[in-house]
């Protein structure tokens, strides 16, 4: 069977250095004869020059017209933006993040064109999102390097040190949630020795968190302990997933108004919409803003600004993805049938039919 022609654009968001390939992905997939096609300067902003890709078998083309012109499977890493919806047609199978639930213009836009659209955040195995996995570590992570950062007195913060020093009580970490992402920004808050509460609706979960971490304190997730919590939090850091769907807003504008003047804000759940209701999406230009004189960073691309290390993390991931979309066999018992948000312009994971 002829394989499908991949297409890998350069990303045109702005401050989005990643790209979905590097050239040892690229390499994999053009060794089993499928042709690739990479948008000139497509991993530049990565580490990954034109060459590379030459040398892993890639052709190298000068724009996206070319490339979204000729390949049938395009695959990026974030959802297409409004100068790209013109390039797609019904014909393509589109392999990215979408973030449907919290862009719903971008969900009726697909359907319009009627094209199979596949999302790394929607594709399970075993219970678990392997294609989301690697990202929601990467923001998990930064999340608290952010946080420190923006707690400094010269971003107007509190002017807490996370860890403390001897004889000085340590920050305060409130995680809202323990998956993935929360996971990770605990291993980094407990590191630097700050004091960790992460709020958590699974005992089970809780158990194993403060049996890995020092500093980590679990609590049930109720209203009242979210509550209590937060107000007491320097850094809070929202991290709650719900799978396809929105995130439900947890932390409300009045226990924001409650917390100390300089307090941060960190909602990795953005992508879907926020799990904290002062939450709006920004970009890494304009990354922040004030709410009650509580900084919030809520930019949806975070992983963006460490391309490199993700742009390796995320082309592990989804190379044998690709490589069974490419090769045509993926709709015979393979988890990307149910990982499907929009075919023939129809919307059909389930999560995003009641939107």
């Amino acid at each position: 069977m002829k394989h499908l022609i991949v297409g890998v654009p350069r990303e045109v968001r702005e401050f989005e250095g990643r790209v979905a390939l590097t050239p040892d992905a690229v390499a994999r997939l053009t060794a089993a004869t499928t042709r690739v096609l990479i948008e000139q300067g497509a991993g530049e902003l990565s580490g990954f020059s034109d060459q590379e890709y030459r040398d892993a078998g890639a052709e190298v083309v000068a724009d996206a017209v070319t490339l979204y012109g000729e390949a049938m499977l395009i695959v990026k890493v974030k959802e297409p933006q409004r100068s790209e919806l013109p390039l797609l047609r019904r014909e393509h199978l589109l392999f990215c993040y979408l973030h449907l639930a919290a862009d719903l213009d971008l969900m009726e836009a697909l359907c319009e064109i009627g094209l199979t659209a596949i999302a790394f955040e929607t594709v399970e195995v075993n219970g678990q999102l392997p294609l989301l996995t690697p990202m929601s570590e990467i923001a998990g992570k930064l999340s608290v390097q952010i946080g420190m950062r923006l707690l400094h007195q010269s971003e107007q913060g509190k002017g807490v040190l996370l860890g403390g020093v001897a004889g000085v009580n340590p920050g305060h970490v409130v995680v809202l949630g323990g998956g993935v992402a929360g996971t990770a920004a605990i291993s980094v808050a407990d590191a630097v020795g700050a004091k960790v509460t992460v709020l958590e609706r699974s005992e089970e979960k809780i158990q194993q968190l403060e049996s890995k971490f020092n500093h980590v304190k679990g609590v049930i997730s109720t209203e009242k302990q979210i509550e209590r919590s937060v107000i007491s939090a320097d850094l809070l850091i929202g991290a709650v997933l719900v799978r396809g769907d929105r995130a439900p807003k947890l932390v409300t504008e009045a226990m924001i108004r409650q917390m100390e003047p300089g307090s941060v804000v960190v909602d990795i759940s953005v992508d879907q919409g926020g799990c904290i209701e002062t939450t709006h999406p920004t970009n890494y230009q304009n990354p922040t803003y004030r709410v009650a004189e509580v900084t919030h960073f809520a930019v949806t691309n975070m992983p963006g600004a460490v391309p490199k290390t993700a742009s390796q993390a995320l082309s592990a991931a989804i190379i044998p993805w690709v490589e069974q979309l490419a090769e045509g066999q993926w709709r015979e018992q393979s988890p990307l049938v149910n990982g499907i948000n929009v075919e023939r312009g129809s919307v059909c994971y389930p999560a995003l039919r009641i939107l």
